[in-house]
């Protein structure tokens, strides 16, 4: 299924798609680490061992794939600059057909990292009301921004707000092993003017985490063993379908999970 075909969804789907979407009940809790977080794919801190472990298995689109071919499951904790997470999949193929790290991105593998800052909920699929980070294997962040000047589609590149490192491991079944640190923004960003550009507009800036804190948050990950198109995509949370469909995340953060940052214990 051509994930860019919905881009042009008419308005009057969009809104009944708002309004019949509720928040996600599921909710998931995030440790603060206990001890400095090295993003560098081999999650040897002690902080990983005291984190549970949350499945990645429910199926967006395509069939479900078998365990050979993918399975998947994470952590996520936090600090006070940042939010760590550590994927741990199966996946026998990995594979990066576009060279363009902005074009059809979600036809090769990748994970997505959803983020709603304030845990508002709404659309966010041409705006930074909540954010859609496409992580690519060659560790690049892309999300859709606001139209361009003519009306075409804005994929951007948000490196600066991701730092993702993976590596496979030397044990069968080699698994891959996926570390990735996020500079949580609110929905004040705005991209970076180019250089040259008068203006009065500040660089956004990260928040900062603290115990009690309440995102909306969901995982996801694109897997393709070499067709033209994504022959997987699973995700954190099941989805209540609209009209049959389920890959509902880029377009509104309404179903994302609720996750609350506490204190390690």
């Amino acid at each position: 299924m051509n994930k860019f075909c919905s881009f042009f969804t008419p308005l009057k789907f969009v809104s009944t798609l708002l309004a019949v979407i509720t928040l996600n009940v599921s909710a998931l809790e995030a440790l603060r680490i206990s001890d400095k977080i090295l993003v560098d794919g081999l999650a040897q801190e002690v902080s990983w061992q005291q984190a549970k472990w949350q499945p990645l298995n429910s199926l967006i689109l395509g069939e479900q794939p078998s365990a050979d071919d993918f399975f998947g499951q994470f952590k996520v904790m936090w600090d006070e600059q940042l939010l760590y997470l550590l994927v741990e999949i199966t996946d026998d193929v990995l594979f990066d057909q576009h060279a363009d790290p902005r074009h059809l991105y979600w036809d090769d593998d990748c994970l997505e990292i959803f983020i709603d800052e304030d845990a508002s909920g709404g659309n966010h699929q041409f705006n930074f009301n909540a954010f859609a980070y496409h992580v690519a294997l060659d560790n690049q962040a892309v999300d859709i921004g606001e139209k361009n000047a003519d009306g075409s589609d804005n994929f951007v590149l948000l490196n600066d707000h991701i730092t993702s490192v993976w590596r496979r491991s030397e044990k069968s079944p080699n698994k891959v092993i996926w570390e990735v640190s996020v500079r949580v923004y609110d929905d004040n960003f705005s991209m970076p003017l180019k250089k040259g550009t008068p203006s009065q507009h500040k660089e956004s800036q990260p928040v900062n985490l603290f115990a009690g804190k309440k995102l909306g948050f969901m995982l996801a990950y694109c897997d393709n063993d070499g067709s033209k198109e994504r022959e997987h995509f699973i995700g954190s949370i099941d989805i209540k379908a609209v009209n049959g469909n389920k890959n509902l995340g880029y377009i509104t953060a309404d179903v994302f999970s609720l996750l609350t940052l506490v204190d390690s214990r």
